[in-house]
């Protein structure tokens, strides 16, 4: 009973924004394997597999803290989709709140091809916005040849854009139909309604993730706006290239509007210097007063006479 209570208060005393959620865990997968794979990323404090109290059984999750936040983000970038007994698991940070998910802008993939796999739907749906979720279904009775898909996005904008470009593409071998998805417990009512955009128009830009990171790994670049008081020289200076940020590549757009702003230590430009307040001269400057002035030259004076030199 004492144990009991001891883990019961771990779960509240864990630090949430550095412990994952460890989603499709195999039966087989235990404690100790899937510290041997996270510890890979950081340091792991604590790994939590709720069981069933009778069979002993898990519930095909967990939770990892790791000693620090930077570490659970790093795991989540590394480590998702690795496969445990050819599982898939799934990662998400523990201190994401549920409701905050669920914004409508679901999307129906059908006719999805067998080869297609979570990670091939979510990087290819990934590139119109931050996916929040994806789930392949498929049918038992004709070996997976015949499966359908949801995609979640964290905006309207992003599952519009995915609609419109994906709908009657091929998906490996299959042209695949996207739509908006049916709500649940509705008579064909689907998601991406005016009072569901109008609902997550009004929500904070905050609500659907905390750190930025959606459940599967894709990082959001956020532009951040710098002052511009000095002009920096856009030619000759390098990006340095993001650090511990997998696969972020120098071709990011807002990276290259931020060079611009670019600070170098040890470096003085020009216009960093201080300038004198010196006003525009003239080109010329009057005569004194009482000063002879010289005569002028005139414009079209002739040439010099020919010089003879005596014999």
């Amino acid at each position: 009973m004492a144990a009991r209570h001891l883990d019961l208060l771990s779960l509240y005393d864990r630090n949430q924004e550095a412990t994952l959620y460890v989603g499709n865990v195999d039966m087989q997968v235990d404690e100790e394997l899937l510290w041997e794979l996270f510890i890979q990323a950081g340091v792991v404090k604590n790994i939590h597999i709720p069981r069933d109290k009778v069979t002993g059984q898990h519930q095909g999750y967990g939770f990892v803290e790791f000693e620090t936040e930077d570490d659970a983000d790093y795991a989540v970038r590394i480590l998702n989709f690795v496969k445990l007994y050819n599982k898939p698991l799934r990662l998400n940070k523990a201190s994401r709140d549920k409701e905050n998910i669920e914004v409508g802008a679901n999307l129906f993939i059908g006719n999805v091809d067998e080869e297609v796999d979570e990670k091939l739907l979510h990087d290819t749906f990934s590139a119109f916005g931050n996916v929040l979720l994806t789930k392949i279904v498929r049918d038992i009775d004709s070996a997976g040849r015949n499966a359908y898909a949801f995609v979640s996005y964290d905006s309207f904008e992003a599952s519009d854009a995915a609609l419109a470009a994906m709908n009657g593409q091929f998906l490996c071998n299959k042209p695949i139909h996207v739509s908006y998805a049916y709500k649940k417990d509705t008579k064909g009512e689907r998601h991406g309604s005016a009072a569901e955009r109008l609902i997550a128009a009004n929500r904070p830009a905050d609500a659907t993730s905390q750190t930025g990171t959606s459940q599967y790994g894709s990082q959001m670049p956020t532009p951040m706006a710098y002052p511009s008081p000095i002009a920096m020289p856009t030619q000759g200076v390098p990006v340095a290239p993001a650090v511990g940020v997998p696969h972020l590549s120098q071709d990011v757009p807002f990276l290259h509007n931020m060079q611009q702003n670019v600070y170098q230590p040890g470096v003085v430009h020009p216009s960093m210097l201080p300038q004198a307040n010196v006003g525009s001269l003239p080109m010329s400057m009057p005569p004194l007063p009482g000063a002879a002035t010289l005569p002028t030259i005139p414009q079209n004076m002739p040439p010099p006479p020919p010089i003879y030199k005596s014999v």
